[in-house]
């Protein structure tokens, strides 16, 4: 295959991905730029009450990438039995996770805010937030495995589609229900919850009908009440290293964002908006992850293994490229994000700053995400990411990070840098890993599972 025409398959399925993540992205950046025309107190509580989401994401995403490194394959291989046991599987485990942050969200909310605070206001309206959008949690967890078979099954466009219908009713609802348009009563903080949990809701109904078409995958009830035993022993196999590595990373992360919720508002306020528009900016590298994942997944599948090596090489490529870019993208929008939101001089000083850093952050972060989530995790290589990510944000980041920002007390920028360093460490690793090869291996033949 000719290098243009491979790229022109990269981006087919690569292109729908990262447009629903970015209009995923799209829905927090309307939150903050909404609430923050109400006040700078309630976008930083919906920020900080939005890690509650996004450790629920963690264990998604774990799902979603261990589903996909089977899913993938067998659909390469056209054994649609086995792809329909393994949404069975997923589904089943994702269904009980998201009950449960649905569960603790609405009863006790508080248990997620001290920890990632200790200003009381924030507290008090965080955990208002968490109360009203709970619902959202456990339909989430349900639409998205419903959405990454579609990805694996030649629906990427229409998982795209639904994705960003239900991301438009939301930025409208919030609208409505934050300012209090067309009749509706102002609701602030509380609407943007009721705004999500009815976009989620509409997401699940879409998924639903989707599924009783005769062409897609379909759920079969025997295969989620009695999970196949050897499937699913091989699945966990290499997805339990893969929800260990997504926990590992996702709550380095958010001890990062501990650290900086404990250093004032103002820090909370900045890093809040730069958290935004990085990963607004990021999203093409994560659906370059994603998307090359399922294409080098498809080829090892079918057999084909050298031609997943040289999808390997040029989605890796891209990877790099997209990762400049980004950064270069991040610096240009600094004074469009100073324009649109309101914040206090200080928090003004600490965005410019933390945008810059966020610039270098994109390349690792782009690299990382093609090799490591996508091109690694095709072949059932999940081991790697979840070594590579304790030694370098339990045993390097973290350390460091706690000392700069409660024992030295060194300024907010200071400690920003540091926790922001683990993409760019692990590059050599990566690297080094990615040479040996050890990814290129066809999943449908080890152990004869299915």
């Amino acid at each position: 295959m000719k290098k243009t025409e491979l790229h022109n398959k990269i981006l087919s399925l690569v292109l729908p991905i990262a447009f629903s993540q970015f209009m995923l992205t799209l829905v927090s950046a309307c939150d903050a730029l909404m609430l923050g025309k109400l006040a700078q107190n309630a976008m930083s509580a919906v920020s900080l009450a939005g890690q509650a989401a996004f450790v629920l994401s963690l264990f998604t995403a774990a799902l979603t990438i261990g589903g996909s490194m089977f899913a993938a394959q067998y659909w390469g291989k056209k054994d649609i039995d086995a792809v329909e046991r393994i949404f069975a599987l997923t589904l089943r485990v994702s269904v009980g996770v998201g009950l449960l942050f649905t569960v603790i969200s609405f009863i006790n909310p508080y248990i997620f805010m001290k920890i990632l605070t200790n200003e009381e206001e924030l507290v008090e309206l965080g955990a208002g937030y968490l109360r009203s959008v709970s619902l959202s949690y456990v339909l989430c967890s349900i639409s998205q495995i419903y959405l990454c078979i579609m990805k694996n099954s030649g629906q990427a466009r229409l998982s795209t589609l639904i994705s960003s219908l239900a991301v438009i009713l939301n930025i409208v609802l919030n609208a409505v229900l934050i300012f209090g348009l067309f009749g509706c009563p102002a609701l602030g903080i509380s609407g943007a919850a009721y705004a999500t949990v009815i976009a989620r809701a509409m997401e699940y109904g879409m998924v639903k009908i989707n599924a009783q078409r005769s062409e897609s995958i379909h759920l079969r009830l025997h295969w989620l009440l009695k999970p196949d035993k050897a499937l699913q022993k091989t699945v966990w196999k290499h997805t339990l290293p893969v929800l260990g590595n997504e926990l590992v990373w996702g709550l380095g992360f958010s001890v990062s964002a501990v650290m900086i919720g404990h250093l004032g508002t103002d820090a909370v306020a900045a890093n809040s908006i730069a958290s935004i528009v990085r990963n607004l900016i990021a999203c093409f590298c994560i659906g370059l992850g994603s998307g090359g994942g399922i294409l080098v997944g498809n080829a090892l599948g079918a057999g084909r293994l050298e031609d997943g090596k040289i999808l390997g090489r040029q989605i890796t490529i891209l990877a790099l490229g997209s990762g400049i870019l980004s950064g270069i993208i991040s610096i240009l929008l600094i004074p469009i994000a100073l324009s649109v939101i309101t914040l206090s001089p200080g928090a003004e000083h600490d965005l410019v700053w933390m945008l810059g850093i966020s610039s270098i952050w994109m390349v690792g972060k782009s690299v990382n995400c093609a090799t490591v989530g996508g091109i690694f995790c095709a072949g059932g290589d999940s081991r790697f990411g979840l070594l590579c990510d304790t030694v370098t944000l339990w045993g390097i980041i973290v350390p460091l990070g706690m000392l700069a920002a409660f024992v030295l007390k060194l300024p907010v920028l200071v400690v920003y840098f540091i926790v922001n360093m683990d993409e760019l460490i692990k590059l050599p690793a990566v690297f080094c890993h990615y040479k040996k090869y050890k990814w290129v291996k066809d999943l449908t033949r080890l152990g004869e599972c299915v």
